[in-house]
């Protein structure tokens, strides 16, 4: 199980790399929406915590 883990990672860092290289628009497209799925939910977890707390 050890190997299959370390496998599926060396491939997703592979594909990864390869889409920089050939796409550099789209990964930087594909960056700019996780990070904006990020900021959205820690904007939403704050937002649950302030109507807990109002």
């Amino acid at each position: 199980m050890k190997y299959v883990k370390k496998i599926i990672v060396i491939l997703a860092v592979t594909f990864g790399i390869f889409y920089l290289v050939t796409r550099p628009e789209d990964a930087a497209g594909a960056v700019r929406g996780a990070f904006l799925a990020v900021g959205s939910a820690f904007a939403s977890i704050f937002t649950f915590f302030a109507s807990l707390a109002g």
